[in-house]
């Protein structure tokens, strides 16, 4: 991992909110431990309890962010439970988090090295409670990990953990399968299927492809633009992170095809829907 010039950063995301004490705690813990520590937020709005968006949102984030960057991500319905604290270590992050596949597609889209379980009990806050991981494990181990400690000395190295299925879309033959990974503000349907997934099946903007949601199956161009296609009329398009989303101009998508995330997604080029 490359390490960061200058000041420290620090990125968080919650599903926490902006209402309560949750998120001050953090950043408190972690400036006492690093005050030089720039700490950003990605988002404290994730859905609550949902991994899946949480993965999402910090999996688009997380790229534009220097090289040393450790990213803080806090979407824990399984506090207290046997699930694990980690620290996933990337090509040029460091991730930490709880082992519930929360970090894993940002740390895979960067390129997995090493996952070690935080089982040094002196890196952590004197009293750890059985609600508060993010204040009383995570905060202190990021804000250690900033402040130069090595990721292997938190823990042993493990190999079992969590890889959830969203984090691994497939190709089988000249189809690909995925599902539904977020719904944006506007009523986009943000899928797990990458550009470099699409290419391998030949789409290209300009093919048409025929996109099975659930129950529903859909004849769409994959277009370049949402304005491409009439006012309420449905199209696929390549978002700004290049993941396959599935729009309504000037519309929501969501909504009018009562999509949800975790639904499946299937693509392929339809006959003679070559660009």
């Amino acid at each position: 991992m490359a390490e960061l010039v200058g000041r420290p950063v620090i990125t968080l995301l919650t599903d926490f909110g902006q209402r309560d004490p949750y998120v001050a705690s953090m950043k408190g813990v972690m400036l006492s431990i690093c005050p030089e520590a720039r700490i950003i937020d990605i988002s404290h709005e994730v859905p609550k309890f949902d991994v899946r968006a949480g993965a999402l949102v910090l999996a688009q984030a997380t790229p534009w962010f220097p090289p040393g960057t450790v990213h803080v991500g806090v979407v824990d319905p399984g506090v207290g439970t046997a699930r694990r604290p980690i620290v996933v270590v990337s090509e040029r992050y460091v991730f930490v988090g709880p082992d519930n596949g929360l970090l894993m597609l940002a740390a895979m889209r960067d390129g997995l090295r090493a996952v070690y379980a935080i089982e040094e009990r002196g890196l952590m806050l004197k009293h750890v409670s059985r609600t508060f991981h993010g204040r009383d494990i995570f905060a202190p181990v990021a804000a250690r990990i900033a402040s130069g400690l090595e990721p292997s000395d938190v823990g042993p190295e493990v190999s079992d953990y969590i890889v959830p299925g969203f984090a691994r879309p497939e190709l089988r033959g000249d189809r690909l399968f995925g599902e539904v990974m977020y719904i944006d503000g506007f009523g986009n349907i943000i899928t797990n299927l990458p550009e470099e997934l699409l290419a391998e099946i030949g789409a290209s903007e300009g093919s048409e492809l025929v996109v099975r949601i659930g129950d529903r199956r859909l004849r769409l161009k994959l277009c370049s633009a949402y304005g491409d296609v009439e006012p309420g009329s449905a199209l696929a398009i390549l978002d700004s992170w290049g993941m396959l989303e599935i729009a309504i101009n000037l519309g929501s998508a969501a909504e009018k095809l009562a999509v949800k995330p975790g639904e499946p997604v299937e693509v392929e080029i339809a006959e003679g829907g070559g660009p």
